[in-house]
């Protein structure tokens, strides 16, 4: 009995848990999912994230802490990226590397915050003012992409519509008016 529970102990061990493994698995897929798909697919939600960051660092919190206290909340692209700059500049990193794209993700608001942060440790100008206009600029181009998609569905609804109605109007209205007068006519010999 003794040998049976020592071997199923052994088996305990040597066999990797697999629940790990399966939760290894679903990062590995939630990474390649973010390299294959732009940062930016809620505009707003990374508005927001670069609001939240902006806050952080205009209330005094030094780039990597206000960096890593965003990442856990961001979307998946762009937490990746704060979560990476963040232990890089933690670590005493070069800022033109933390702050770099490593994965090549070509998101122009992601390229356009990650200049900004480099030029922001080159230079030592504030990142926060940036990093709101940014967010600012996020939020016009959503409304205006909204609008857009609420006007081409507009237009979308009335073709329909318009296919149903329009012979529906020349049934009704116009052909019993002109076939009145073309009886109206025809009676009265002048053709």
């Amino acid at each position: 009995m003794t040998w049976a529970a020592l071997f199923l102990a052994a088996a305990a061990l040597a066999v990797p848990n697999v629940s790990a493994t399966r939760m290894r698995r679903q990062d590995l897929q939630s990474v390649r999912d973010t390299r294959r798909h732009p940062v930016t697919d809620d505009i707003l939600a990374v508005a927001a994230s670069l609001d939240v960051l902006a806050a952080c660092l205009r209330s005094g919190m030094p780039v990597a802490s206000a960096a890593a206290a965003v990442a856990e909340s961001a979307p998946a692209g762009l937490a990746m990226l704060l979560r990476r700059a963040a232990d890089l500049v933690a670590l005493g990193a070069d800022p033109n590397r933390a702050w770099a794209n490593p994965d090549g993700v070509a998101d122009r608001y992601v390229d356009a915050f990650l200049r900004m942060a480099r030029r922001s440790a080159s230079s030592g100008t504030a990142l926060a003012q940036g990093v709101e206009d940014l967010a600012v600029q996020l939020r016009g181009e959503a409304v205006d992409a909204a609008s857009a998609r609420a006007e081409r569905a507009s237009v979308l609804m009335a073709a329909p519509l318009g296919v149903c109605y329009l012979p529906a109007f020349l049934c009704v209205g116009i052909v019993p008016v002109v076939a009145g007068l073309a009886g109206e006519v025809l009676q009265s010999g002048l053709l």
